[in-house]
């Protein structure tokens, strides 16, 4: 059996944010917290908790704002730091809930940027992780058309919240043509982006690509390598550059798409991410 619980934290700037999390019964393991890419939420990684719950692993996952069921303008930020913000004081929450419990943290698409980026940013806090994963980074060139960005760049200061549907396929998401039947049926998803999230996003890619040579925590990365929404090469640019990272991974299948914990070879993806967990705890549990 496994608790599922529904709630609320109050994220940078005192908005209430959306989070869930599923626990097994017994001793838990350790803890995966999970951040979901544009347009997702905390829903979309059911996989990845059935994978893991027998595996005595709790499961947390939260709506960023603009998202899901938590407030805000779909697909938009005032700055990146509230990303950020928003998973220090979300990790707080579970730390205080399972003390001295190993954590991981995993980023998917948009959401490994802000994994990214707040472990470079508080390193001190950030070393308490056990690792660090990432799906399908958009680290790159990403799947949207070079006209909507240039827009994006060039309304952010006059007309923040300006949005357009960012025009993403669909179809790029999973080979699987169930999941993409469930994926048209997903109330909670949307497809926008504003002016102000484009502009914050290329610069914190930036600044994360500028800052590779601090990066410490033990990483896996997990991409495919048909993977039209976030191309693979910018994930592979980074690996490389992480030259101070003595522990690193990064696994490419060949024919994969984006949502990698939902496509045709879900079971060897989550049977990888088993695999290097199991290898990052400690010793003595």
């Amino acid at each position: 059996m496994v608790d599922h619980r529904e709630s609320t934290f109050k994220g940078i700037g005192e908005v209430e944010l959306y989070y869930q999390s599923w626990k097994p019964t017994g001793k838990v393991k350790a803890v995966l917290a999970m951040v979901h890419g544009l347009g997702g939420h905390s829903n979309k990684y059911n996989n990845i908790i059935q994978h893991l719950k027998p595996k005595q692993y709790a499961i947390y996952g939260f709506d960023m704002r603009g998202h899901g069921r938590s407030p805000g303008q779909r697909g938009y930020i005032n700055s990146w730091a509230e990303f950020r913000e928003d998973v220090r004081i979300f990790l707080a929450l579970i730390q205080t809930q399972h003390p001295g419990c190993p954590i991981f943290l995993l980023g998917h698409s948009l959401g490994s940027i802000v994994v990214l980026d707040y472990v470079l940013h508080y390193p001190q806090a950030a070393a308490v992780l056990k690792g660090v994963i990432i799906l399908a980074p958009s680290l790159g060139k990403v799947g949207v058309s070079k006209i909507k960005l240039f827009l994006g760049q060039l309304l952010s200061w006059v007309w923040p919240r300006f949005t357009l549907n960012t025009g993403l396929d669909l179809a790029a998401g999973t080979r699987d043509e169930k999941v993409l039947a469930t994926y048209t049926q997903d109330a909670l998803r949307h497809t926008l982006g504003t002016a102000r999230l484009a502009t914050e996003f290329f610069d914190t890619v930036a600044w994360i690509n500028h800052h590779t040579a601090e990066w410490r925590s033990p990483l896996l990365i997990l991409h495919g390598g048909a993977d039209r929404v976030a191309l693979p090469e910018g994930g592979k640019i980074f690996y490389e550059q992480l030259t101070s990272c003595t522990d690193k991974t990064r696994i490419e299948y060949p024919d994969a798409y984006h949502e990698l914990q939902d496509d045709l070879n879900y079971q060897e993806v989550l049977a990888d991410l088993e695999s290097w967990l199991e290898k990052h705890l400690p010793l003595i549990r």
